[in-house]
């Protein structure tokens, strides 16, 4: 697995996490929450990286139980905000929808994204797509 963030006093590049998300490999999700616990730890207001991680989760949950293929995580903190993308590379799009009952905890995670984070969207990539989010720093 790939790691980088940038150090502090680097002006050129912002603190940025990369990671590759291996094909079926959930126990990448709790390691890039961990990974962007670390790169957010003095970051925004309370809360904030609270809920990064959470709708990092649900992209990273989505690109390995729904495409069957490997993906790639990054994270960049800039003067705006957070930007979080998970690129995969399956071509299909997702698209929110509401979750049936009788599907527990299935089929919320983009309804999360949705409604948690400040901007999101999907952009076709090559071969593939990236799935991202963005979150301001300050906001409530």
């Amino acid at each position: 697995m790939e790691d980088r963030a940038a150090s502090a006093g680097e002006h050129a590049q912002p603190p940025q996490l990369r990671r590759r998300l291996g094909r079926a490999d959930l126990r990448a999700v709790p390691e890039a929450r961990r990974a962007l616990r670390e790169l957010l730890r003095h970051w925004g207001r309370p809360g904030r990286s609270d809920i990064a991680e959470l709708l990092t989760s649900e992209l990273v949950t989505n690109a390995i139980v729904h495409t069957d293929r490997e993906a790639v995580l990054t994270a960049s903190v800039g003067p705006d905000g957070l930007r979080v993308e998970v690129r995969d590379f399956v071509a299909r799009l997702p698209r929110p929808r509401v979750p049936n009952a009788d599907e527990c905890t299935n089929g919320r995670g983009l309804i999360l994204v949705q409604s948690l984070a400040d901007a999101w969207g999907v952009r076709a990539h090559g071969v593939g797509k990236a799935v991202w989010f963005e979150l301001d720093a300050g906001a409530a």
